[in-house]
Formats: C-alpha cells, sequence, structure tokens
C-alpha cells in the first residue's frame, strides 16, 4: 500500500490538476487507486461535474454522482472560504479524529491519494490545521506550488512546516501560474538551492499539461 498527501503552499495552485493526474495514469494502468477529497469548500452540487470532487471520481473511472461524491467527499461545504469557517457558518465541526479515521479505513485499498485544502497552514477546526492532518496520518507529502510572486516564500515556508513535523517530503511540484514574474525553469531552479539534492522535483507548463507526471513520479 501507498499512500500519499497532496497538498500545496496555497489555495487554487494546482492539487486537484495533480491527484486526478496520478489518480487517472494509476487507473489507466490497471492499478487499484483510491483518490479522497474529504474536505470541500465551495462545493455546489449543481457544479458537482466540474468540481474538485467531480474530477477525481472522473479520473478514477467513477460515475459522477452525488452518492459517489459523498463517498470520497464526505464533507461538503457551500461557501468558498476556509473549512472551518464554512463548517462553522452550517453549525457544523469537523473532529480532526473523524479525518483521520475516514482516510485510514480506505488504506488496503493499492495506491491511496488524499487531496488537502487549500495550504498547508488551512484550519479545518477550531484548533488543527491541515499541516496538524497531514502529521496525525504520516502519509509522504507530495507539495505543490506556482511560480506567482509570492511564491517562493509561499513554497520554502510550507517546505519548512512539513518537514519540522517529520514527515518525509516525497515530492515538490511547481504549476506554473497564470501570471509569472520569471520564467518557471528560474522559479524551480531557485527553488532547488534550498531543497535536498535528493528531493523529486517537477514543474508543470501552463500550455503544456501533459502526464509528465504520469509514471515518473510514483
Amino acid at each position: 500500500m501507498k499512500k500519499y498527501f497532496v497538498t500545496a503552499a496555497g489555495t487554487g495552485i494546482g492539487k486537484t490538476f495533480v491527484t486526478t493526474t496520478l489518480a487517472r495514469s494509476l487507473y489507466e494502468q490497471d492499478r487499484k487507486v483510491v483518490a479522497l477529497k474529504p474536505v470541500i469548500s465551495g462545493f455546489d452540487p449543481q457544479q458537482l461535474d466540474t468540481s474538485d470532487t467531480g474530477l477525481l471520481l472522473k479520473a478514477q473511472g467513477l460515475p459522477v454522482t452525488q452518492a459517489n461524491a459523498n463517498v470520497i467527499s464526505p464533507w461538503q461545504f457551500f461557501e468558498p472560504i476556509s473549512p472551518n469557517m464554512a463548517a462553522e457558518n452550517e453549525g457544523k465541526l469537523i473532529h480532526l479524529s473523524e479525518l483521520v479515521a475516514f482516510c485510514q479505513k480506505h488504506e488496503n485499498r493499492g495506491y491511496l491519494l488524499v487531496e488537502g485544502v487549500g495550504g498547508v497552514m488551512t484550519p479545518i477546526g477550531n484548533d488543527y490545521t491541515v499541516l496538524d492532518w497531514m502529521a496525525a496520518l504520516g502519509y509522504e507529502v507530495i507539495l505543490v506550488s506556482g511560480s506567482y510572486l509570492g511564491a517562493l516564500s509561499h513554497t520554502l515556508t510550507a517546505y519548512k512546516a512539513i518537514t519540522a513535523q517529520k514527515l518525509k517530503l516525497h515530492s515538490m511540484i511547481i504549476s506554473e501560474s497564470e501570471i509569472s514574474p520569471v520564467p518557471l525553469a528560474r522559479t524551480l531552479l531557485t527553488l532547488k538551492r534550498f531543497l535536498p539534492n535528493n528531493l523529486l522535483t517537477y514543474s508543470i507548463t501552463r500550455t503544456d499539461k501533459t502526464t509528465t507526471l504520469t509514471n515518473s513520479i510514483l
């Protein structure tokens, strides 16, 4: 069983693209894969087909239905804000123990990909963040970032936070942002100066989002 947690330096960077690409590749190779998005905010059931959850279902070859969405994304919130706030506005609370138990019950089914929500330090409950969730699971971490202005600081801060928890950082993926002040290759080169030499690093351009990740990352 190989277990990975896909997180990011921020929101709207490319977690879902990375998770769906990996899940689809494994599925097309006839490997057993389960891709979960346990917590999702900004979820509109009327737009299930294009939602992050819907895209993950398609990547696994599953029908895009509300019933299947409930299986891989049991914590669904309508407002596109941090999960702790969205849950509070609906009179709910996401308990860390339940979130961890939900992920663990899928651990013996081949490859497990868990997509986080927001960035590494996004609050989920009243007293814990995505980082605490990752630490409780102990899965290998795939960190996704961008090339926007500020990405270097955000990425290195996320890297420090992850490694401070003694989590194994499996790889880092830089997804080219819509507005990049410098070429993608230069962003990646700069980041590498501050990262271990043996850390797997990848870059994804906006014009060629093919399956660069397919066979090399997992």
